[in-house]
């Protein structure tokens, strides 16, 4: 069971029926989709970095790969799954210590390959609040900066992608802290949530902590300008540079 639960060892469809007559689990959906993810052997894109990046990124990318939407809060940075090359590569060559170029490139084309999940069919549902400050931040020059907005927009213009803005002038957020990825699996009971942190990316998945983030979304989303409005505000902010 300890190898099942580290990741060393696969688990069959008949341990996990029969470990959940055991533990008396009579939800037959759950015991369904526990089957299905217990069983899955895709060996995604994602796998042909491995031992090239760290795991907890090729973890990411599988469970976005196997999301049934995406909703995703950001303060400081463009998401992930919206940026640009030229703005991703800014971001990483910001680490410290300095990536050299045979680390930095990988984690560039990770980031690019993990848009597929949004771009390419079957594309997830995706929502996004940005905060202002993600959008006024030049992680790179004026040139990336432009390129970058006009990237959102464009992709705000797909039917499964929507964007909304919190601006400066928003009274009463107090949000900075809501940095989120939620992710849908097969049954709510089975979303995980991401949270970057300096030590790292946390994978929590606890009724307790999904509830509490669902909230948090919801909260967030309400300070922010509907998709049309934002539209127009990413809009006006290329205009200035």
């Amino acid at each position: 069971m300890s190898q099942v639960e580290a990741g060393f060892a696969g688990v069959s469809e008949e341990s996990v029926r029969r470990l959940a007559a055991h533990y008396a689990c009579s939800d037959d959906a759950l015991v369904d989709a526990l089957v299905a993810m217990a069983t899955d052997r895709t060996h995604g894109w994602w796998e042909e970095l491995r031992g090239i990046l760290p795991p907890v990124l090729l973890d990411v990318a599988e469970v976005e790969h196997h999301a049934t939407f995406l909703r995703e809060v950001v303060i400081t940075h463009v998401p992930g799954l919206l940026q640009t090359p030229d703005y991703a590569r800014a971001v990483f060559g910001y680490m410290v210590p300095e990536l050299p170029d045979s680390e930095l490139t990988p984690r560039v084309e990770h980031r690019m390959k993990r848009r597929a999940v949004i771009e390419c069919a079957p594309a997830v549902p995706y929502e996004t609040i940005v905060h202002e400050a993600a959008l006024r931040i030049r992680v790179g020059d004026r040139k990336v900066t432009r390129a970058q907005l006009h990237r959102i927009l464009e992709e705000s213009e797909r039917e499964n992608i929507t964007v909304r803005v919190v601006p400066f002038d928003t009274d009463h957020f107090a949000g900075a802290s809501a940095a989120m990825m939620h992710v849908g699996g097969p049954l709510p009971r089975l979303d995980t949530v991401l949270r970057d942190s300096p030590s790292g990316t946390a994978f929590l998945d606890a009724e307790s902590q999904l509830d509490r983030f669902r909230k948090l979304f919801r909260k967030v989303e309400k300070a922010a300008l509907d998709p049309a409005r934002t539209r127009d505000f990413i809009h006006n902010l290329a205009k200035e540079l």
